[in-house]
């Protein structure tokens, strides 16, 4: 770094002191605030308060000992740590400020720099990339050395005593925010006035010392400035008396706690100190919290964190292990710790007050660790005197051995036979289709696909991936005796036609889920569904089914209801998915795609204000509900399937063979039939079209005239005010009115 006589120091001083009062001024005290915390996040020492920046995900990826690029870029890594959006409020407020600080006093500071560079050059930007980033860049390009000067320079005029009494936080202002913004923007002025001053006096050309490249290198400047300065002296009291403040009771709060030695506590501590289970196998006291034992040597666990204004009503079921303790906090504010940082919201989530407080652990899953993302822990906080320790529960093995115990016999959960399930390639989303009675090419042709053409499953996925389609497919496995169908992300096998059709020659059942906890459990024998339904609780089973669901609890979702489900499927067919099987059909990487059924029919369900539909509406004075309910069957027939005709005819393709052929015989072909369903894919033709002609089969007249009439409207695009008006006058003059 280049050296600067402090005379040159103590001259550059003044116009910089000067400047300043006008540039704080004008920063909003929000944006102020948030850079002000910036040392304090630093340190961790941050509470959960309103309106902080503490949380963005943007501050942390700053990394003071990031290896630095040539010219010295910490500036503009320091500017990029910042959330867009502060940097563009700041940018806006000082735009026009820039322009007018009055800093020609400064001196000439050319010869702290060598020759500007000469030539060529290019900067690269993204779209949408702020003029404070982009100007940065380039003033980095054109005069290397000039933006670590500004830095540099800043530094040193903080300690000048012309500045140094400018940047001190005024002891009356007590507001944790205003103290924050004080500071903030104290330092933030400084960088500014110093980056207008220096960047006009070092030999750079005025196009490119444009405010928004001014404030670029001066709001770089500022985070370093803040994350080296101090927070100022009453800070962290007015922070404490903000969180307490603000702080409200219940508090909840879920993520992920990092395990290191099968351990990770609750403590206003930041280690995880090492300690004895063996009193109650769970969770041990140690000064100013608790330590939780895990199953899992190393990872995460998953955990829920509940502070109360009082004791849990109840006990809670479910879980494995409970036990509740005392622990002192000796200043409050406890956090989760691990062995590694935690999420924001899981850091001093208790009390921001000091007092004897209770801790209700949970802990299910402790014995299944290796089995993946099954240890999940429930910790409830609320303040009480100190009291006996109390377990509630302590049923895992790994309690029983940590207390020096005989380990319990537990019989196996029949779903644990799927816990490969979750690590497979069909755990977020999928459908399991088992058939008896069917071969291989009768259930791919239930399913809607051609069993003569097949695809790799590879090509399959990377087509819809690229596409982002959900278009169906499938992939079928002969394991004998039955006939296994996996759908991943699919849903065909869970639906009644399919259903009814692979049962044909015997049964089929079928569990789907998805990553938004939808499921559907499904059960067919000779084409006819027994059950379908999404799996809570106790099931209203026929006896066929209620055999295959004994001991399946799927009030409790913690046991995996996909499981359970396959587990019901594989009792009803005599035949379940194992991990080979889904080998053999990914090593195969067969698959077929699917040509869906059309959409159900359903009777007229009408709605509070639209009895006949949304595209139906009577006029004035006229009751809804006699509009068309009153009408003979035929003329409905004949209003839906004038519906369907007009939207062909809208659609340009009134003299289409397959459609005339439809509308004459007032049912789809089988030619018009298939075409109405792939018209269901992503790439389909005429889609509300052919919905209009199958809805005007609906066995229910006035729904077949209600649907129809609303998927014509969308076919008929442009004209689908005149349909929807003509669609009205037919039903008035049908009723007589």
């Amino acid at each position: 770094m280049v050296e600067v006589p402090d005379a040159v120091l103590a001259e550059l001083s003044g116009p910089v002191a000067a400047a300043l009062p006008l540039v704080v001024a004008r920063i909003p005290t929000r944006p102020a605030a948030e850079l002000g915390r910036l040392r304090a996040v630093e340190d961790g020492d941050t509470w959960p308060i309103r309106g902080s920046s503490v949380a963005h995900p943007a501050v942390a990826r700053f990394s003071p000992g990031a290896p630095a690029r040539s010219g010295d870029p910490s500036v503009r890594d320091a500017l990029g740590s910042l959330p867009p959006l502060l940097t563009e409020r700041l940018l806006g407020a000082l735009e026009l400020t820039v322009a007018e600080l009055d800093l020609g006093d400064a001196p000439d500071l050319t010869g702290l720099l060598g020759e500007p560079v000469t030539g060529s050059f290019g900067v690269a930007s993204v779209s949408g990339q702020s003029e404070a980033v982009t100007g940065a860049a380039v003033l980095e390009q054109i005069r290397p050395g000039a933006v670590p000067l500004v830095a540099a320079l800043a530094r040193r005029l903080a300690t000048q005593p012309r500045v140094a009494p400018l940047l001190t936080v005024a002891p009356g202002i007590t507001d944790e925010r205003d103290i924050a913004a004080a500071h903030g923007a104290a330092q933030l002025a400084l960088a500014v006035a110093t980056a207008a001053a220096v960047l006009r006096r070092v030999g750079i050309r005025p196009w490119a010392t444009e405010p928004p490249a001014v404030l670029g290198v001066a709001i770089g400047t500022a985070v370093l400035l803040l994350r080296d300065s101090p927070m100022p002296a009453g800070y962290a009291a007015a922070l404490l008396d903000r969180a307490r403040a603000e702080y409200l009771l219940p508090r909840h709060c879920s993520g992920s706690a990092p395990v290191a030695g099968h351990r990770f506590a609750l403590s206003e501590g930041t280690a995880v100190p090492e300690v004895d289970f063996g009193g109650n196998g769970l969770v041990a006291v140690v000064p100013g919290g608790a330590v939780i034992r895990t199953g899992v040597r190393t990872g995460h666990v998953r955990i829920t964190l509940s502070v109360l204004a009082g004791p849990p009503p109840d006990v809670a079921t479910g879980w494995e292990e409970i036990v509740e303790v005392s622990w002192r906090a000796a200043a409050g504010g406890a956090s989760v710790v691990g062995s590694r940082a935690v999420e924001p919201h899981l850091r001093r989530v208790t009390p921001p007050w000091p007092g004897d407080y209770r801790l209700r652990v949970h802990a299910r899953g402790r014995d299944d660790a290796d089995e993946g993302d099954t240890e999940h822990y429930e910790l409830v906080v609320w303040q009480a005197p100190a009291g006996p320790e109390i377990v509630y529960a302590r049923t895992d093995r790994l309690g029983h051995r940590l207390r020096g115990e005989p380990e319990p016999a537990r019989p196996e959960r029949p779903e644990t036979a799927y816990r490969w399930l979750r690590r497979s390639t069909l755990g977020e989303a999928a459908t399991v289709t088992v058939v008896t009675g069917a071969s291989a090419a009768d259930v791919l042709r239930a399913f809607g696909a051609d069993p003569a053409r097949p695809e790799s499953m590879r090509a399959i996925s990377e087509d819809l991936l690229r596409r982002q389609s959900i278009d169906p497919w499938v992939a079928v496995l002969d394991v004998g005796g039955a006939v296994l169908a996996v759908e991943y992300n699919g849903w065909q096998g869970s639906t009644a036609p399919v259903l009814t059709r692979t049962s044909a020659g015997g049964r089929a059942a079928s569990m789907f889920w998805n990553v938004n906890a939808v499921t559907r459990l499904s059960f067919a024998e000779r084409g006819e569904v027994l059950l379908r339904v999404e799996p809570f609780g106790d099931l209203d089973a026929p006896p066929s089914v209620a055999a295959a669901l004994a001991g399946l609890d799927f009030a409790d979702h913690h046991r995996g209801k996909s499981m359970m489900g396959l587990v019901a499927v594989q009792r009803f067919t005599g035949h379940g998915l194992t991990a080979e099987d889904l080998a053999r059909i990914e090593a195969a990487d067969i698959g077929f795609r699917i040509v869906p059924d059309l959409p159900a029919l359903h009777p007229r369900r009408p709605r509070p204000g639209r009895p006949l539909g949304p595209a139906v509406k009577a006029p004035t004075g006229l009751p809804e509900p006699e509009l068309l309910t009153g009408l003979p069957e035929p003329e409905l027939r004949d209003l839906a399937w004038w519906a369907a005709a007009e939207a062909a005819r809208y659609a340009g393709l009134g003299d289409d063979s397959d459609i005339a052929a439809s509308v004459a015989a007032r049912a789809l072909t089988p030619p018009a039939h298939l075409r109405a369903r792939r018209s269901q894919l992503q790439d389909g033709e005429h889609r509300w079209l052919w919905l209009a002609l199958h809805r005007a089969t609906n066995p229910d007249p006035v729904a077949a005239v209600t649907d129809t009439v609303a998927a014509a409207r969308h076919a008929a695009g442009p004209h689908a005010a005149n349909l929807v008006a003509d669609a009205r006058a037919r039903i008035v003059r049908s009723a007589g009115q």
